[in-house]
């Protein structure tokens, strides 16, 4: 099941770039403590409000006590049908940490020339139990003023509350709940200063309607619950979010583990096992960043090109020694005839073992030459401006190889210029027609014309042509059907790695008699 769960994961992971992986790691790093706090005020704004949301619980039960049990009373006529529009009329929150402005602590209150009403000094024998049941209960501190503002009940009994902004609202029949600061708050707790609401004490006055006039006015207190309180009594919730934390962090581990470090040390493990010629190249992760993939894949192409360069060398150095070996071993047992047999010789067999070191020793000077010209060939890196006249070219080599063998030249109109050295296009030119006249050939015919891929040089003659079994070995470094005649077999090697070197290409096509070759030259930038 887990091989399968991989699988699909692996089918359906989305291509990542590695700044994309990294971004989203560090952004989310970042963000941690951002919204660590931001989840701490709201928190506590929760907490705040949930106060706020008792505090008007609870006074909408005292107003209501009060109201029923108010000298003079009447009761409300209830309607029959509690499900009509606006019976219902719940009251909304209105303190925000963030927004509400904290007011200073609540002032003692004022001297009053005013006596208390007496209708609420009636009031409280009744209501001073329910007051004193429900306190002890949500410990929240409440007093009771008349139609005046005059305490009857709490702390500052027989002075004026009138003048603060939230019992002036409930005596205009008007529910207000403010932020106050707690004047004879200590902080407990350390950390403590992390918290808003420490030493804010929420204040809710609510109005008294009596015969839908304010009779009195219940004005109720209460710090709201502290945060690391509630913290502590809500840590299961916590515990759960700090585990989805933890779940998230894992998921960016294995993220980054799968995008970007997993693959490296592939990648790393693999290269010392290429280094030590042991090993297979890695398959591409599916799961690494982009990034990722592409250097496996720069990898994979370097990898097998150095297998194709150590083969190339591996044969490369067995064709020379063959290739030196025939010389070597002519003029070794030309040398030892002459030396144990010099003096008995005539003349004229000494002249012919003379020239017979003289042709090996010609032919050696010829390879050594041709696999200079080659070594070169294969490290040709043309400028990334080159740019050759084609046209130019074509009549410069067939006016220095006409005397040898008939050229005839068809050129198409306006050929643009190639992005290949006019001494590369000039040797493999060379090559070319050196090898017809070698071949036999008495005529040969140029063209050039320009295909989608870029100007196209053809180099057919009337030779001989070349043997079936031969053509699959054309290219290959020492190859000939000249050898008696001095051949080397590195002319076209020689060609091929100077055009590959400019990302052109040579191959041998069909044709009815003879041999022709074609030649693809790509256009330079500046070309047409």
């Amino acid at each position: 099941m887990i091989t399968r769960a991989k699988a699909l994961a692996k089918r359906y992971w989305p291509r990542l770039k590695l700044r994309t992986i990294l971004l989203t790691v560090l952004l989310t790093v970042a963000a941690m403590p951002v919204a660590g706090a931001v989840f701490l005020r709201v928190y506590e704004n929760t907490l705040v409000r949930q106060t706020e949301v008792e505090l008007v619980s609870q006074g909408a039960a005292l107003a209501a006590a009060a109201t029923a049990l108010w000298p003079g009373a009447t009761p409300p006529a209830i309607p029959l049908n509690k499900a009509s529009p606006g019976y219902y009329t719940p009251e909304r929150t209105t303190i925000d940490l963030s927004a509400s402005r904290v007011l200073p602590s609540r002032p003692a209150a004022k001297r009053s020339a005013t006596p208390p009403d007496p209708a609420a000094v009636a009031v409280l024998p009744a209501l001073r139990p329910v007051i004193d049941e429900t306190t002890r209960t949500t410990l929240a501190s409440v007093v009771v003023l008349d139609r005046n503002g005059v305490v009857v009940h709490g702390l500052g009994r027989g002075g004026s509350q009138r003048a603060l902004p939230e019992v002036a609202a409930a005596l205009e029949g008007r529910t207000r709940t403010v932020l106050r600061r707690q004047s004879d708050y200590r902080p407990r707790y350390s950390f403590e200063w992390l918290s808003r609401a420490s030493g804010i004490r929420l204040h809710h006055a609510r109005p008294i309607v009596v015969n839908g006039k304010v009779a009195g006015v219940l004005l109720l207190s209460r710090s709201p619950r502290a945060l690391f309180s509630g913290l502590y009594e809500d840590r299961g919730k916590f515990l759960i979010g700090l585990a989805g934390l933890i779940l998230i962090l894992v998921l960016l581990s294995g993220l980054v583990s799968r995008g970007i470090t997993r693959p490296i040390v592939a990648l790393s493990r693999a290269s010392r096992d290429v280094a030590a010629g042991q090993g297979a190249i890695p398959d591409t992760p599916q799961t690494a960043a982009i990034e990722i993939r592409q250097l496996y894949e720069d990898f994979r192409m370097m990898a097998e090109a150095i297998a194709r360069r150590s083969r190339y060398l591996r044969d490369f150095a067995a064709a020379v020694s063959h290739e030196f070996k025939t010389p070597l071993a002519g003029i070794g047992g030309a040398v030892e005839l002459l030396q144990d047999h010099g003096g008995a010789m005539s003349a004229e067999e000494r002249a012919r073992f003379l020239a017979n070191i003289s042709a090996d020793n010609t032919r050696l000077a010829q390879l050594v030459t041709r696999l200079l010209d080659l070594a070169r060939a294969d490290m040709a890196r043309p400028g990334g401006d080159v740019s050759a006249d084609v046209a130019a070219t074509i009549h410069r080599v067939a006016d220095a190889q006409g005397g040898k063998l008939h050229i005839e030249t068809t050129l198409a109109a306006r050929l643009p210029a190639v992005a290949v050295p006019e001494e590369a296009i000039e040797t493999v030119l060379t090559v070319l027609l050196e090898n017809a006249r070698q071949a036999g050939a008495t005529r040969a015919l140029v063209t050039a014309s320009l295909t989608p891929d870029g100007v196209c040089l053809a180099v057919a003659d009337d030779g001989p042509g070349v043997a079936e079994a031969d053509r699959e070995r054309l290219f290959e470094p020492f190859f000939t059907s000249r050898r008696a005649s001095g051949g080397t077999g590195l002319g076209l090697p020689i060609a091929r790695s100077l055009l590959a070197a400019s990302s052109g290409r040579i191959s041998l096509t069909s044709s009815v008699s003879g041999a022709r070759f074609e030649v693809i030259l790509p256009l330079a930038e500046d070309g047409d």
